[in-house]
This record gives structure tokens, sequence and C-alpha cells, in this order.
């Protein structure tokens, strides 16, 4: 089989950027529509059922195979599921909270990982990463505003505390994701995976929206604007979600994956620009200090 030539660096870095970017701008819209009464859940669907659509073309013209066995399809269920909790917490996350905000939380998750993969027997952090970690938390303590509620005298923002426990629980259930993938299905076509586990996310969201445990969460926008938002979000998320599995082999991931942690960098000034989402002057330096600290913990990894 013939390996596909990579492309340019410079081209692979733009491509990362643009896809990095759709992913935030596919977060504005989520916001967008959520505040125009569109159902989480039924945003799910739309976004799951549509990437499936492209992702399900792809394996079949690809003819790849579709044959696991039953230990790989117990932790293919297992993925599925965790990215369907993890696809509901940062949705619950982005319609709570500022979307810079939420991103940068949800991009603790290599940290996350990293600990994770310590605890399950994996080599122990170095000296230098775990400084990077602690570099990365004091970035997050400044992001969350903590020096200013804690003098604070007004009572806590319910919505905020919950919009900040949906990115932390979004955050770690995504690690363990990551570590699934990478030691229990890392043998597994990248698009087969991504495929079976869209197909997951979209059966739980559609027997979750079925079962009425979450009001509303098969609600329609309620405006025009709300609809357009709808399928700005499934549009920008199925092209880029699919752009990235069919260019992937040309990208050299393992030397270029961390400029797709500038996504909260385009979250914060797109939240800025479209949803005049402003963060202060200290979140904002904690905000590149903690997407800094994440891409020199990626560059010593790789």
């Amino acid at each position: 089989m013939q390996t596909a030539t990579p492309f340019p660096r410079h081209i692979a870095v733009v491509i990362l950027a643009t896809l990095a970017c759709s992913f935030a701008a596919n977060h504005i819209a989520a916001r967008i529509a959520f505040d125009h009464d569109t159902g989480l859940l039924l945003a799910m669907l739309c976004r799951a059922g549509v990437t499936l659509l492209a992702l399900a073309a792809l394996v079949l013209w690809r003819r790849e195979s579709l044959r696991l066995s039953a230990a790989t399809w117990r932790w293919q269920t297992l993925l599925g599921l965790l990215i369907t909790i993890q696809s509901f917490c940062i949705y619950s996350a982005v319609a709570r909270i500022p979307v810079a905000l939420a991103l940068l939380v949800v991009n603790l998750s290599p940290i996350m990982l990293a600990l994770l993969s310590w605890a399950l027997g994996g080599p122990r952090p170095t000296s230098q990463a775990l400084a990077i970690m602690g570099l990365i938390l004091i970035g997050l303590v400044l992001v969350l505003d903590v020096p200013t509620r804690l003098i604070s005298s007004d009572a806590p923002d319910g919505q905020w505390v919950a919009g900040i426990l949906f990115s932390l629980t979004a955050a770690a259930v995504f690690a363990l994701a990551l570590w699934v993938t990478e030691h229990k299905l890392s043998s597994m076509a990248g698009s087969v995976r991504s495929m079976l586990t869209l197909i997951l996310v979209f059966s739980a969201s559609a027997l979750l929206g079925a079962s009425g445990l979450i009001p509303g969460g098969l609600g329609l926008p309620s405006a025009t604007v709300g609809w357009i938002a709808l399928g700005c979000l499934v549009l920008l998320y199925g092209a880029a979600f699919s752009t990235l599995f069919i260019c992937m082999p040309r990208l050299n991931i393992a030397r270029n994956a961390p400029v797709m942690n500038m996504e909260p960098v385009a979250g914060m000034l797109l939240g800025w620009l479209i949803l005049g989402q402003m963060l202060g002057p200290l979140q904002i330096l904690g905000g590149f200090i903690v997407v800094g600290g994440i891409v020199l913990l990626a560059y010593r990894k790789h």
C-alpha cells in the first residue's frame, strides 16, 4: 500500500489552523442556537447525523473492514458513550458561560490524560512536564478569574459554576476517551472508529431525547436566526471533521497536532466579535498561558 505524500509543513499548518477555527466557530453557532431555544440534544443529533453520513461514505469508498472482535466492540461501545457524555457536557457549558472559557477548561484534557495514564501504570510525568502542568493551572486560575471571585462579596453565579463543572467533566471524560483510543483501539482505522463512535452518539442522543429526561432537549429553534445557527454548527463541524480524516494521512499529525490548540484562542476572538463575550485582561493572559503550556507539552511529547 502506497503511503500518502505529506503536505509541505506550512500547508499542513494552515489546514489544521483552519480546522481549529471551524471547530471554534461551531461552538459559537451552538451558543447562538441555544440562545434561540434550540434543544441541546437536537444539536447533537444533527451534528452527529450529518458527520456520520460523511464518514460512512469515506469508509465505504475506502472499503474498510467493520469486523471487530468482541473485546474491541466493548471498548468501542465505551468510547461512543464517553464521547456522547463529552459532547453533552461541552454544549451544556457553551450554553452557560463564554465559549472561550468553556474551550479553555476543556483543553485541560491533555493534563488529565497524562495523569490518568500514570495512574493506570504508564510512565510518570517528568519534572519538566509537571512544572508545565503547574504553569497551566496558574493560567487556569487567571482564566476563571478566581482572585476577583474570592474577594467579591456577591453570591456565586449558579450558571457560571454549572458551566465550569460541565467543562471540567467534558475534559475528564475526553481524557478517558483518549486513553481508550490510544491503548485499546489504536489498531482500528481512524475513520471506522469515528464512524462507529458517531453511530453511538447519534443513537444515545435519540434515545435520551425520546425518554424525555432532558426537558426541551429536542426543542426546535424559536427564530430564523436559531435555524441558521443550527445549520452552521452542523456544516462547520461536519466539514472540519470530515476534512480532518480525509487529509489526515498527509498532515503529519504527530508533528503538527499542537496547531489544533489554537481552537480556544479562535473561540476567544470569535466570541468577542460575534457574541460580544469579552474576557478581562487577566483572563486573556491566563488563556494564552494555558494554550502555550499545552502546546509545550505536546511538542515535548513529539
